[in-house]
């Protein structure tokens, strides 16, 4: 990356600072970033996710370049349209103070400090003519100056393991208490040893098989799984396929350079939650990582290696619930480590 669009790309994670919180969020939310919906993964999942937190900073900081000019290209549509017709035959290159007067014009009519900024960040992030004129304007103007990038930047939640409920946490907790107890085995319980009876006449009483076996463990719970209010508005963790072991195309979070075509792949998945029309799955991966957990069952439904489910919840369309391949269901116990 050159150093001029380095600069550009701070000019434009700058302007996302700038530009008024509530604005933001407002417009993400009026997004359609179902999977379904023809946008790569590399721009939907970080838009997904700023959805979810309604962490606008985090996503000025760390988010991938593609991300962060589609959202800006976005805020910036109604705006710049208004701003081009007031440069009427000066749209293609204006200089500084067409460019100035063609803003105080959109402004004049009721257009924001956000809807300006967004328009000039976006035009210097993609390189327009008019690119060093709109430097300018956000240098000369008070009003437009743009915040400065924090010394450290926080870490992408694309990047590095997501900040843990504390519920879940405790859950986990008790998740790696629960293995630990698995791989020790059983408790050892010596029966007790028949005591002979001092008479002859009464035979020494013989040990019932129940005091021979190990205490039953209490039969577990399944644990409920927590949606978020957007994701609980759409799919029913009561669905019967939740809790199921299915083959879907699960998207990617990242374009690979070596095939960018590919946007997908067929791979296991936990379904968490249903509907009539897509899934909301845990992704099941060969490779472990930071934000996934070992999938205990995977030799007995059939899997050849070791594998591990994802934490991520992602949204995967269906043509049709009955036509999935399954796998299996989890057992309880099987569900709880995962959760």
């Amino acid at each position: 990356m050159t150093a001029s669009a380095s600069n550009a790309i701070e000019i434009a994670r700058r302007a996302m600072l700038k530009i008024d919180d509530e604005v933001i969020l407002k417009t993400v939310d009026g997004l359609d970033l179902r999977s379904h919906a023809k946008i790569s993964a590399v721009v939907g999942m970080p838009l997904r996710n700023l959805q979810q937190r309604r962490d606008v900073t985090a996503f000025a900081l760390s988010a991938p370049v593609p991300a962060l000019q589609a959202l800006l290209e976005v805020l910036a549509m109604a705006p710049l349209e208004k701003v081009i017709d007031a440069l009427g035959d000066h749209a293609d290159a204006p200089n500084l103070e067409q460019l100035r007067g063609a803003v105080d014009t959109v402004r004049a009519e009721g257009a924001t400090v956000s809807d300006v900024v967004a328009v000039l960040g976006f035009a210097v992030a993609e390189g327009f003519p008019a690119a060093p004129s709109c430097r300018q304007l956000l240098q000369d103007v008070p009003e437009y100056a743009l915040p400065e990038l924090p010394d450290v930047e926080p870490s992408s939640a694309l990047l590095t393991p997501k900040e843990t409920d504390p519920l879940i946490r405790e859950q986990r907790r008790l998740r790696r208490e629960q293995e630990k107890q698995r791989k020790r085995g059983p408790s050892s319980v010596r029966p007790t040893r028949p005591v002979k009876g001092k008479s002859s006449s009464t035979p020494a009483s013989t040990p019932s098989t129940e005091s021979l076996d190990a205490p039953a463990a209490p039969a577990a719970e399944r644990r409920r799984v927590l949606l978020t209010p957007s994701e609980s508005e759409r799919f029913d963790v009561q669905h019967p396929l939740a809790g199921t072991v299915v083959i879907v195309e699960v998207p990617f979070d990242s374009t690979d350079p070596l095939i960018p075509e590919q946007k997908s792949k067929e791979r296991p998945a936990l379904v968490v939650g249903a509907n009539d029309e897509s899934l909301l799955v845990r992704p099941i991966y060969s490779n472990p990582s930071t934000t996934r957990v070992t999938f205990g069952a995977w030799r007995r439904l059939g899997l050849d290696h070791a594998c591990y489910v994802d934490d991520a919840r992602v949204a995967v369309t269906v043509t049709s619930t009955d036509s999935l391949e399954r796998l299996g269901r989890l057992n309880d116990q099987e569900w709880n480590s995962l959760f």
